[in-house]
């Protein structure tokens, strides 16, 4: 599309659109079109933003991609602190609570209850009707402003529906990551042989405070808002305030109740403790608030809490239930994770049957012995975990349960690293679990994408004989494919496509697909895009290394103690004779301008307004030259926070002239 008032036009009707599907989903748990549709939709809305920029506007829907990079994240006092609830576990002390009302008050009140979800508390701040800050609670006076990252959420509207909102206010949420999401991250995870995240909490917790906003909104965090803050509000009463905010495009837990008295409270409490369960997210308790804004203001606070709200605590459901053994899982980087077989037991609206004891330290805690009676909970209501033995059920004399010493699939004696909480298999040349670990691994669609083999295939092949690594996957023939059981042609044509189907994929995956522990995807494509091409790597000092964006001391020895193991080079060798793609396309370089022509740059440290690779970039595109290493021939050693301080020392000596970012940016103007 060439035409500017075509384009604007094409991506003023896009917007509507999404916004249109965004609502219907969010909101109203409606679906009008399938997830490829939208993702149509809001492509060909990227791309038009991308070919006119000038049209992109502050609320457009393709914020929600992210892509913004936050190194440190500013501090804001909230206009209105964010303050904790007083708690109760029982009856009596709600109707206590009730009676301080009553005696307040002298006149009648009604209650709203909401459910109490176990998530990330955030402020957002509305400004004429767009979101202008997300901030965490932090220590309730001020938190950290994650705006970039809140922007990729997609229930949380950008620019708000209606015109009768004031011109600033601010409202409360939780932000939590679904069940359905949490448990797609881990199986993910599984399969990659990563380690599993605790809890759907700190996930959500954590993916907020992370650099990359594009990796955010790969998270598919979701918002619930329930509190609306302001002066001159249009509203008189709590529950009038979640229907303007619905109004407002606000996605609001639909589960909230007005009441007329604390026993109609009671029943709303009962009627949750076992419904919540089937909610997408956990809770753990129910917030009873007092409805009306001005009988609010006439209980005011205390000292820490406020007078006309309360929260009340469901216990945590627990049972007992026999143990039956201890069994241990290999991983793919001979990571060995003990899991407790139970007799089958319903908790929390699920049987439970097995419970991961996550390593050694754990079952040492526990003391667990055979036949032991345990107490299970779920912790964040979802992974099931063993809390403590029934000590009045165990049999006498009862043998200790003890954390083994050799591999339970090749017998190989297992290590223990310092400063680490798990036990290894070193046998990785031999240890069948975790050759096919790492073959499972290697076809995984992050990674080669090969379709049409499963982990059912890979055990045929491999107890077989036919494959005994991933680089044998590309010496699969007809004839040998149709030796396996339930495989006929067509099984063996479409296995054989998808093979040469990955000759193609990009160096960043293959580089994933080789399994280096620590070398996650993300770190992979860092690499990628940082040497370009796996000779690069392979040659790369340890220093080197540390100097890509996203590696560490760990990452960098890591990927250098792969490359000095003689059999991971004899399998790339085989990849490399395969056909994969180990380098990447090098892309042509505009020129900005020729201010830097003739000298030659080392980046090291972090920086405030670029990326490493953005900081590389801007250097060539001015006629510049980065290199990796500090020598006398060096012109600049571009300095940022937290830069070695070999190099720092080395550039001194050797009389190098050191430049922060700011001098830089005004180098090239």
């Amino acid at each position: 599309m060439s035409n500017i008032e075509e384009a604007e036009n094409r991506i003023k009707s896009l917007t509507e659109q999404i916004n249109h599907h965004n609502h219907l989903y969010y909101q109203e748990s409606q679906s009008e079109i399938s997830d490829y549709e939208f993702d149509l939709l809001l492509q060909e809305l990227i791309q038009l933003e991308q070919q006119f920029p000038s049209l992109k506007k502050i609320d457009s829907p393709s914020n929600r991609v992210g892509g913004d990079i936050t190194k440190d994240f500013a501090t804001i006092t909230h206009k209105y602190p964010m303050l904790s609830l007083g708690n109760t576990y029982t009856e009596e002390e709600l109707f206590e609570f009730d009676q301080r009302i009553k005696k307040l008050l002298e006149i009648k009140y009604q209650y709203v209850s909401e459910l109490k979800f176990d998530g990330v508390a955030i402020s957002l701040i509305y400004e004429n009707g767009y979101l202008t800050h997300a901030i965490t609670r932090g220590d309730g006076v001020q938190g950290d402003d994650v705006t970039n990252n809140v922007k990729t959420i997609r229930s949380i509207p950008l620019k708000l529906k209606s015109n009768d909102y004031p011109s600033y206010f601010e409202v409360r949420g939780e932000i939590f990551l679904p069940f359905s999401e949490f448990e797609k991250i881990n199986k993910e995870k599984e399969e990659l042989g990563e380690p599993l995240l605790a809890n759907p909490r700190n996930t959500a917790s954590g993916t907020l405070k992370m650099q990359d906003s594009s990796i955010v909104a790969k998270r598919k965090l979701e918002c619930y808002i329930y509190s609306l803050l302001g002066e001159n509000l249009p509203v008189q009463t709590h529950s009038e305030a979640m229907e303007k905010l619905i109004n407002w495009g606000f996605n609001v837990s639909p589960t909230y109740e007005s009441h007329e008295n604390i026993e109609s409270v009671l029943n709303y409490i009962k009627k949750w403790e076992t419904a919540r369960f089937n909610l997408p997210l956990g809770t753990d308790g129910i917030v009873i608030k007092v409805n009306h804004y001005i009988h609010q203001q006439e209980l005011g606070m205390t000292a820490k809490v406020p007078r006309w709200a309360i929260a009340f605590k469901y216990k945590a459901e627990h049972v007992s239930t026999l143990l039956e053994s201890v069994e241990y899982q290999v991983g793919r980087t001979g990571n060995i994770t003990p899991v407790a077989n139970l007799k089958p037991v319903l908790l929390a609206g699920t049987t439970v049957k097995r419970a991961s004891l996550h390593n050694a330290n754990e079952m040492e805690r526990l003391d667990l012995h055979f036949n032991d009676t345990v107490w299970i909970e779920k912790g964040g209501e979802i992974i099931p975990k063993i809390t403590s033995v029934e000590l009045s059920k165990r049999i006498h004399n009862a043998s200790k349960i003890s954390f083994i010493h050799q591999c339970p699939a090749c017998a190989t004696p297992l290590i223990r690293k310092e400063n680490e909480a798990n036990h290894y298999c070193p046998n990785e040349l031999s240890c069948p679990p975790q050759i096919k670990g790492k073959i499972e691994h290697f076809i995984h669609r992050k990674a080669m994408n090969i379709e049409g083999i499963g982990p059912e295939t890979i055990d045929q092949l491999y107890d077989l004989g036919i494959i005994q690594n991933y680089a044998d996957l590309y010496s699969l023939s007809f004839p040998k494919l149709l030796t396996l059981e339930r495989f006929g042609e067509k099984s063996a044509n479409n296995l054989l496509l998808g093979l040469e189907k990955s000759k193609s994929v990009p160096f960043k995956n293959v580089l994933f697909a080789l399994g280096i522990r620590f070398v996650g995807a993300t770190v992979a494509e860092k690499l990628a895009y940082h040497f370009k091409n796996l000779n690069a790597i392979i040659n790369a000092s340890y220093e080197a290394l540390c100097e890509a964006p996203e590696v560490g001391d760990r990452i960098a020895q890591s990927v250098t103690d792969y490359f000095k193991n003689p059999h991971n080079l004899k399998l790339i060798e085989q990849l490399k004779s395969a056909g994969l793609q180990f380098y990447s396309e090098e892309k042509t370089i505009e020129l900005e301008g020729d201010k830097l022509s003739g000298f030659t740059f080392v980046i090291s440290g972090v920086f405030q307004h670029f990326e490493r690779e953005e900081l590389k970039l801007k250097i060539e595109k001015n006629g510049g030259k980065v290199v990796s290493s500090i020598s006398a021939k060096l012109n600049y050693l571009l300095a940022g926070e937290n830069m070695g301080p070999s190099k720092l020392e080395k550039a001194s000596k050797l009389g190098i002239k050191i430049i922060s970012e700011t001098e830089f940016i005004a180098m090239i103007g």
